[in-house]
This record gives C-alpha cells, structure tokens and sequence, in this order.
C-alpha cells in the first residue's frame, strides 16, 4: 500500500469511473470494490450493498473511489498531469479523456465526463520551456497559451523561431 493515495469523491459514479479510467491507460486494474452496510447506510444515507468504495490502480499509482454523494463536486483546484513521449499519445489520451461528455480545456487541460480535471502534456514541454534561452521559452509559452490540446510541432517550431 503506498503511503499517499488520492481519493476521488463522487456521486455515485465511483465504479463506473474506475472502470472507464482503467479502460484507457495500460497497466491499470480494478484492486477491489466495498459496499455500504447497514452502518454505512444508515449514516451516509446511501442504499445498503451499493458501492462505497472503488480500490483501483493507473501506472502503479493507488486511487480511492468514494460514492459519497452529491455534496461536492471536483474543481480545477486539482488535476492529474498525464506525461506523453509522442504527439500520437497526446491525441489519445485527449480524445479517450474527452470522450462521451468531456470538455476540452485551454493548455493541455481537460475535464473529463466526471468533471476530473487532466493534463495532457507532451514530456517535451518542460524541456523547451526549461531552456537556459529565455526568448525561447517565452516562444514556447505564448504558443501553448494558445492551444487546446497541445501540439508538439506547433511547439518546437515557436522554440526554433528566431
């Protein structure tokens, strides 16, 4: 058991989203699902032998679903950075996060169809906007403030603009 593990507070979605995000990235899997009992029940007010909890794994990192209700929604205020080497990996990612009710965002960011806010990044980013040329990364940023779904060519060639 790793020592910090998100836990993700939803409705009553918590296995559906378990099973959609492990859906979309490679070595992920269901680790165990628990159910209201009659306690549990009675102080959530949730339905006896529904879902209260989603154990699940994405690239070895733990997660925790929580069907705990409508009482709070995600925000912005977190988000999950998703690394990709390749412009093909950013164009999946985005299109299975976004998919069936996701909202495309401005740099990289997305909400997916639970209101989970991601970053698609392509791991070249922070190189580019790390370099010791500051008119460079400069370049960099004024043209991924532009974008959406951030296009790695778009950003080597604003890096290589002179």
């Amino acid at each position: 058991m790793q020592k910090i593990t998100p836990m993700l507070w939803f409705d009553n979605q918590a296995e559906e989203a378990a099973r959609f995000y492990t859906s979309i990235f490679k070595n992920s899997k269901i680790k165990s699902v628990t159910r209201y009992g009659d306690a549990g029940a009675q102080a959530s007010g949730r339905p006896k032998g529904s879902v209260m909890t989603v154990s699940f794994e994405i690239e070895g990192q733990e997660f925790v679903g929580l069907n705990g209700g409508p009482v709070f929604k995600f925000s912005e205020a977190i988000s999950f950075v998703v690394n990709c080497k390749t412009q093909d990996e950013v164009d999946e990612m985005w299109a299975k996060l976004t998919a069936s009710g996701g909202e495309p965002g401005p740099c990289g960011w997305l909400k997916d169809k639970y209101g989970l806010s991601w970053q698609v990044v392509p791991t070249v980013l922070s190189e580019l906007l790390e370099s010791k040329d500051a008119k460079k990364a400069e370049r960099v940023m004024a043209a991924m403030l532009k974008m959406s779904k951030l296009d790695i060519e778009a950003l080597e060639q604003a890096a290589e603009k002179a």
